[in-house]
């Protein structure tokens, strides 16, 4: 979900002993010969406004190493991430930055419309991106495996809980549900704790209903809408979808283990979690440390576990693409820039040591975008700076190479707003019929892609 999320700074660095080297002439494989001594001006964005002093200072300090490292190139940062309202007249107008940031649900509509340039001719000559997990890297290709950009950080939907509920209710903490009817049961255990105790929390307002209702039915298998031939179609009003809502309905009136008080959007669930009274909620790991720093929770309280069931989980992250007008110095420089600091593993024990010193959290589950030796470098550094408990996310970590992480649907705020009002009515109506509710909303949304292309 495109919301506004906190996370780490944690950059992701290559070893000031990387050399550029020059491809040969060659085939259509190779790239330009470099010529070694190119002066080049690379604009970038993504840097942290101001108001963010210590990342907005972190951003501007690796930038002053780059370019002493590499006196032929100077960075010209700028804040701003993606923004789909602007982007087109930025392109359009010669605005756009020469490597700009995008989100994982970006890259194949840029890549269709060939609004990118295609690098893959010159990852060569940057082994370090061999090391990236081949499905974080395939977010970024085309079809026919030509790479248009690189991934910085990604991240996974699971089931964040509370361990000392966990305890107090008798379930084990080291082993969180996994399946749907694991999470009934357990719920309806930590609601029995008393009053204004709530078993498991869920969303049903801003979108975030929608969102939730994505994540629970890709966790059955299911999706939320598929392109046949070229169109796209809602795929939801099915079994599974009626699983999703008829359980929510269940453990909400039949159980009455998620309690009274609904329309609960995104703050709202950490809010409860940061209370000590919320047993269980889908997440991604970075709300851990927004409960501990806003809502007065403790890091030792929480656990997270991989989506039940799993088949499926909704996921996402961040990573930077190339203007389609970069010729091959800035490609060059760009690459030189991503592997400098966000996308390599051997400078991650230096930005560890800095995000620890700063207070923020080392040794979270995710990012994890590594394979090999960049990810045992990765591990090896989160666990020297941890400053988490790192064994609580055991059952997430060990779950997170079988579940299939899957993106949002095309137009998704749009679709989520249309399954918040199902998603609402199965949490505030007893009589709700989850059926009729899917039917009304299939109706919408294929309304709603009938403009995607």
């Amino acid at each position: 979900m495109s919301r506004t999320r906190l996370r780490s700074a944690v950059g992701l660095v290559l070893a000031a002993g990387l050399i550029l080297s020059a491809a040969a002439c060659g085939g259509d494989d190779d790239a330009p010969p470099a010529t070694g001594n190119e002066k080049v001006t690379l604009v970038v964005n993504g840097l942290p406004p101001a108001t963010e002093k210590v990342n907005h200072e972190r951003f501007l300090a690796n930038v002053a190493a780059f370019e002493a490292a590499n006196p032929n190139i100077d960075i010209d940062p700028r804040e701003g991430k993606m923004d789909p309202q602007t982007f087109q007249a930025k392109l359009a107008g010669g605005q756009l930055e020469d490597v700009f940031y995008v989100y994982f649900t970006d890259p194949a509509a840029l890549i269709a419309k060939r609004q990118v340039a295609d690098i893959s001719k010159y990852l060569k000559e940057f082994p370090v991106t061999g090391q990236i997990k081949p499905e974080v890297l395939r977010v970024f290709q085309d079809d026919k495996g030509g790479t248009y950009g690189l991934p910085y950080k990604n991240y996974s939907l699971g089931l964040l809980y509370n361990r000392e509920l966990f305890t107090k209710a008798g379930l084990d903490p080291n082993s969180p549900p996994k399946t749907w009817a694991e999470v009934r049961s357990a719920a309806k255990a930590i609601a029995g704790l008393g009053k204004d105790y709530v078993g498991y929390g869920d969303y049903s307002k801003s979108n975030t209903g929608g969102w939730h209702f994505t994540a629970e039915l890709y966790s059955l298998g299911g999706d939320m809408a598929v392109n046949e031939n070229g169109t796209w179609k809602a795929a939801f009003n099915n079994d599974l979808g009626r699983q999703v809502l008829q359980n929510l309905k269940d453990m909400r009136w039949t159980d009455d283990s998620m309690g009274s008080r609904q329309l609960l959007e995104w703050a709202d669930l950490l809010n409860m979690m940061g209370s000590g009274k919320l047993g269980m909620y889908v997440a991604t790991a970075d709300n851990i440390p927004t409960i501990v720093n806003e809502f007065k929770g403790d890091y030792t309280s929480y656990g997270l576990g991989p989506i039940p069931e799993g088949k499926g989980t909704l996921g996402g992250g961040e990573g930077y693409m190339f203007n389609a007008k970069a010729d091959p110095a800035k490609i060059r420089a760009g690459l030189k820039w991503l592997t400098f600091w966000f996308a390599s593993p051997d400078r991650i024990a230096e930005e560890n040591k800095w995000a620890s010193e700063s207070k923020q959290p080392v040794g979270l589950p995710e990012p994890a975008i590594w394979t090999g030796e960049a990810a045992a470098k990765q591990a090896a550094s989160d666990k020297q700076y941890a400053n988490v408990p790192q064994e609580n996310y055991a059952p997430f970590i060990a779950a997170m190479g079988t579940i299939p992480v899957k993106l949002e649907p095309p137009n998704a705020q749009a679709i989520y707003a249309v399954l918040d009002v199902a998603m609402q009515k199965v949490l505030t109506d007893r009589n709700a019929d989850p059926a009729k509710l899917l039917a009304d909303a299939e109706t919408q949304v294929n309304s709603i892609l009938a403009g995607v292309r």
